[in-house]
């Protein structure tokens, strides 16, 4: 299994040691994140979890899953990974909106800034009046930060962590 980063530690430690309230919303559906000790928002779902496509109801996934295999809560023979695919409604779509209305920062980490909706979120947050930040290996063509930060995560988020809890 993939190990979490310095970068997803930094993250987990800015949103325990921030003075103002950090959602961290990401696209990924690792658990990555969650073993770095951080509270995350899975706009795309979980892949550790499976979802009943008949009552919606959520549980920790087995290692072999099948479609027909039974629901735990309803019997019905519709389960599936709990991931958003294509054409559906990602997770926490009002939450996302909510916290981007008050945000005060908003950060981009790792991202091609082209998959939507995440990728309009820096024009939310902008439009809200909330400074923007980029994180990348490169800037992305999306102009609409203002501030961009070039380099792998693994330096460049524990540094911006460092710099956002030294303020």
């Amino acid at each position: 299994p993939r190990q979490r980063s310095v970068g997803q530690v930094g993250l987990a430690r800015l949103q325990a040691q921030s003075a103002v309230p950090v959602l961290l919303v990401t696209q990924n559906v690792d658990d990555l994140n969650e073993r770095a000790g951080a509270k995350v928002l899975h706009m795309h779902g979980e892949l550790g979890q499976a979802l009943c496509a008949s009552c919606d109801h959520r549980w920790p996934a087995p290692d072999v899953m099948a479609p027909d295999d039974p629901c735990p809560a309803c019997g019905a023979a519709a389960t599936r990974p709990d991931v958003v695919w294509f054409g559906e409604i990602p997770y926490g779509m009002d939450q996302i909106e909510a916290s981007l209305r008050q945000a005060t920062l908003f950060v981009a980490i790792g991202t091609s800034g082209e998959v939507y909706p995440a990728a309009g979120f820096v024009n939310a947050a902008k439009a809200y009046g909330a400074q923007t930040v980029e994180i990348n290996l490169e800037p992305t063509s999306q102009r609409l930060f203002d501030r961009q930060i070039a380099g792998k995560a693994t330096k460049a988020v524990p540094a911006f962590v460092a710099e956002m809890l030294a303020r």
